[in-house]
């Protein structure tokens, strides 16, 4: 457990099988606190199905998952694992479309109580202080008052990626943000994300390999449920196991 020291996120030996079909299979992983990693792969590398085990949602027939350094996540539920500070971000944007930009983080810094008291719910001064500044972080200062419906796509995505840092989550997971983005979102995206790096760790699973050169960070790529190579994107963008199952298609 040595390599588990000073790690925010520590997978080893992860297996998961869903009706014989192996979904991980032996993965390891290792992300260090304010790290931001990039995971690529081909569809079916198991980039998900990773997710969901350092979430909660699948549980590993075996493996170790542990966040940071003690907490066995595979026997904790998805609702604990949140309030221990991951926080996953999903491919489609939620955000409350009825309701303003400032309302949608508002909830957000709100936490449990519901829609109908967060919005009757007074902030205190150091709170609106806070929902100013995710406000500049999330790059939408402009658009407080705009209802979320009228934001773009990026917008959207940048607007939920806010909400998940309201609830200051130690490790953020993000899946695919820049689908469906133009390239000026797309390049706004890879700035947003490598501002907020550091003060949390991140885990960017995407397609776009321009994003992912944007972002200049350490690329694990999956295949078939396991670590395939991992470096710079140049070194594994280099190896020619990458490029036969994945870049090369």
């Amino acid at each position: 457990m040595d390599k588990a020291a000073n790690s925010i996120l520590y997978l080893d030996d992860v297996n998961v099988s869903f009706d014989g079909f192996k979904a991980l299979k032996a993965l390891s992983l290792i992300i260090e606190p304010g790290e931001m990693r990039a995971v690529i792969g081909p569809n079916g590398a198991g980039k998900t199905t990773m997710m969901d085990v350092i979430t909660g949602k699948t549980r590993p027939d075996t493996g170790d998952v542990l966040f940071a350094e003690t907490r066995d996540l595979t026997r904790l539920d998805e609702a604990t694992i949140a309030e221990l500070g991951i926080g996953r971000k999903f491919q489609k944007p939620s955000v409350f479309e009825k309701l303003t930009v400032g309302e949608n983080l508002a909830l957000a810094l709100a936490g449990n109580r519901g829609v109908r008291d967060a919005l009757f719910w007074r902030m205190s001064t150091r709170e609106k202080a806070r929902l100013d500044e995710l406000l500049e972080i999330v790059r939408l200062g402009a658009q407080k008052d705009m209802l979320a419906a009228r934001l773009s796509h990026g917008q959207k995505q940048w607007l939920e990626i806010g909400m998940l840092l309201a609830q200051e989550p130690k490790l953020l997971l993000v899946d695919e943000p820049v689908a469906g983005m133009t390239d000026a979102e797309t390049e706004t995206t890879a700035s947003l994300l490598k501002s907020i790096a550091g003060e949390r760790s991140i885990v960017v699973v995407e397609h776009d390999m321009n994003f992912v050169r944007e972002l200049d960070v350490k690329v694990t790529v999956l295949h078939e449920g396991t670590v395939l190579a991992e470096g710079s994107l140049d070194h594994v963008s280099a190896d020619n196991r990458v490029i036969e199952v994945y870049l090369g298609r």
